[in-house]
């Protein structure tokens, strides 16, 4: 390729062209910045000042550079005058500065010694924690060690307590408890092979065996004082109840020597109850009243009843306290958890018992050891529970099986019923009250003893029922119109079951409750029969019902079935009664008030005209006799009825329903066929003497 010859001398012109354009710019900078130096010189004060008053600025600048000299000078020779002391300061500077630097060095070695410090103190607290540990692993050691040797060693004062401290004291009971927790101890330790508890085993062993056999001979000492006579156990009780821990230590270390004590302790108390509980049933039957009530003493047996010729039975002497309650059921209150009865003391002062008394007397002992007994077993013998069931049993189960068979005796030959039911209701009770003492051992005997009462009384209930049933009125002899002793003798015996069966209720005691009432009420019917009037009929029927309502309501807190029954049955006799009596004086009136109301509901009014003769002699009638019967009516009433506060309400009933027929009378003469009757007009003098009759009745 071919170079043009010419571009070398192009290019040069061209290097020198922008050579002399950059000095253009540089110039023009230059310029600029010494323009902008001349401005801002122009803008100062001094400068501004010398413009306006026309300074010469040569001159003024060559004064300035003589005045610069001058000061510059000036301060040459101040400085050759403070020479000395500037070398000095030179000299000081120089010194301190050697000075800094000798610290400098210090304070490195000073950092360099705490570099190791830091070092070797992180060192020591690593030690010291090592340290740290090690102790407390030896302390560790030290105290599990401690108190191994302390379990395992068998101290002196230990072995002599044992040997020959007497039981009764303190110290052997204490020492015992160690004693116990040793052996427990170093049988721990044989499964764990420990070899020192082989050094110690032999030492414990016989220590063992001594104090069983001084514990042995303590309690069955304690077990013999109870045979003593006349002896009262609780006393010996309380006192083995204080080393109950005795007890404990034989069944943990010696269980047939456990087995010996307990079992030695059971057939002595069995045998000390039974002997008790023996003596005293027979000698409190003794004080039971003598002429008890037998199977002929029933509801239904009347009371003259003649027996036969060769019978030696003595009439009993309060038979009505068969069927009646009276003070008998503070048995169930007051008298429930009085003292039992003693019967050397009875005996001296003569006293007789009803059997219910017996029973609760007999039962209360029996109670109170029970509970006490109960609580000994599962205290010293540490038992519950099953357990404890079947060790109160083996106590006391002879004495109970006594109870029962005297009980079924006695049970089957009693024909007190309000007996027999105060007893059901006194082994609720006592049920009861032994629960409240957390004692639930006697249970099932108390079941079996209901199982025995409750037949016996319905038993005697059915035989009441049957003798009411079975009893034929015109075998009675003479009655009246009174209340009847049957009828009272079930008015008392209803009122003390039903009263009684309010604490605990009970379906069957209410189920034999209505027959027998439905068999009172039947008997009470074929009475009434005997007498051939009517009235007499209402009047023994009023009388009966109103004195066992009476007896009822009197006897129970709630309204019962009985009362509301026989409220119902002599509000129908004493209203059937007053339309009795009322008959004879103003049975005419009465008639034609129902006939003629009878022909006014049927729309035969018209009819009514026919009979203005009757009217008129009706109404003269009862004008000239109404004083002399209304007199008749009270003699008749209060003479009739034993009851003076129910004669006077059947009195006042007479006469209110006399009045009301009255009234209905002159309902009926408003009619047309009897507005124009003349003897209307002395109907005002009748209504005047009614309005009387009424405000003067009798005052009750």
């Amino acid at each position: 390729m071919e170079v043009d010859e010419n571009m070398p001398a192009e290019g040069g012109d061209m290097q020198d062209t922008n050579v002399h354009r950059f000095d253009m710019v540089s110039e023009d900078n230059v310029l600029d910045a010494v323009d902008m130096h001349i401005q801002e010189n122009l803008e100062d004060e001094l400068v501004k000042e010398a413009l306006k008053t026309g300074v010469d600025l040569r001159q003024y600048s060559r004064e300035i550079e003589s005045e610069l000299l001058q000061v510059e000078n000036a301060s040459i020779q101040d400085y050759i005058k403070e020479s000395q002391n500037i070398a000095s300061l030179h000299n000081q500077i120089t010194a301190c500065d050697s000075i800094l630097e000798r610290m400098e060095q210090m304070l490195s070695g000073f950092q360099t010694d705490l570099s190791s410090i830091s070092d070797e103190i992180q060192t020591l607290q690593e030690q010291s924690i090592a340290m740290n540990v090690k102790l407390k692993n030896r302390q560790s050691v030290r105290g599990e060690l401690s108190q191994f040797v302390h379990e395992i060693v068998v101290p002196d004062f230990m072995i002599n307590t044992i040997l020959d401290v007497p039981v009764t004291e303190r110290n052997f009971l204490e020492q015992l408890h160690e004693l116990n927790h040793k052996i427990n101890f170093v049988k721990e330790q044989s499964f764990h092979d420990s070899k020192s508890a082989l050094d110690v085993k032999d030492v414990l062993e016989k220590l063992k065996i001594k104090a069983i056999a001084k514990i042995r001979e303590f309690l069955l000492l304690r077990i013999y004082q109870f045979r003593k006579p006349m002896t009262n156990y609780q006393v010996p009780q309380n006192a083995m109840l204080k080393f109950r821990f005795f007890y404990e230590f034989l069944l943990a270390n010696e269980r047939h020597v456990a087995k010996e004590v307990r079992d030695e302790y059971v057939d002595t108390m069995s045998k000390i109850y039974y002997s008790y509980f023996r003596s005293y049933s027979n000698r409190i039957m003794k004080l039971q009243y003598e002429d008890v009530a037998d199977k002929e003493d029933l509801m239904g047996v009347e009371d003259t009843a003649k027996r036969g010729l060769f019978s030696s039975k003595p009439q009993l002497k309060q038979r009505s306290t068969i069927f009646t309650l009276s003070s008998r059921g503070n048995i169930l209150t007051s008298e429930l958890e009085a003292s039992i009865i003693v019967p050397h003391a009875a005996q001296k002062s003569d006293r007789k018992f009803a059997y219910e008394a017996l029973f609760r007397s007999m039962h209360y002992a029996l109670l109170d050891n029970c509970c006490r007994e109960y609580l000994f077993l599962t205290d010293f013998f540490m038992v519950a529970s099953a357990a404890a069931h079947d060790l109160f049993y083996m106590v006391m189960g002879k004495t109970l099986g006594t109870f029962l068979k005297d009980l079924e005796y006695c049970v089957n030959e009693c024909y007190d019923s309000i007996a027999l039911f105060l007893c059901i209701h006194i082994v609720y009770r006592y049920q009861v009250i032994m629960h409240k003492r957390g004692v639930p051992a006697l249970d099932k005997y108390w079941e079996t003893v209901q199982e025995m009462l409750w037949p016996r009384f319905e038993y005697i209930m059915h035989l009441n029922i049957q003798s009411i049933k079975d009893t034929d009125p015109s075998k009675l002899g003479s009655i009246d119109v009174r209340p009847h002793y049957i009828t009272r003798r079930y008015a008392e015996f209803s009122a003390a079951i039903v009263g009684l069966n309010e604490s605990f209720p009970s379906e069957r005691v209410n189920r034999l409750l209505a027959t027998l009432q439905g068999e009172v009420e039947n008997f009470i019917l074929r009475m009434a029969a005997e007498f051939p009037q009517r009235r007499e009929q209402l009047i023994f029927l009023i009388n009966n019902y109103d004195m066992m309502l009476a007896v009822i309501m009197e006897r129970t807190t709630d309204d019962s079935k009985e009362s509301e029954s026989f409220k119902e049955l002599l509000n129908a006799r004493t209203e059937e009664f007053v339309e009795e009596i009322l008959a004879p004086y103003f049975g005419g009136m009465i008639t034609f008030v129902k006939e003629s109301e009878n022909m006014i509901e049927r729309g035969q009014a018209d009819r009514l005209k026919k009979d203005e003769k009757k009217v008129t002699m009706i109404v003269r009638s009862f004008n000239s006799d109404w004083k002399k019967a209304i007199d008749d009516l009270n003699q008749q009433v209060m003479t009739s009825f034993t009851n003076f506060k129910n004669g006077t309400s059947i009195l006042q009933g007479a006469l209110t329903q006399l009045i009301q027929y009255y009234h209905r009378f002159q309902k009926v003469l408003s009619n047309p066929p009897y507005k124009v009757l003349a003897v209307r007009n002395e109907l005002i003098n009748i209504h005047h003497v009614m309005v009387e009759v009424k405000k003067h009745k009798p005052n009750f």
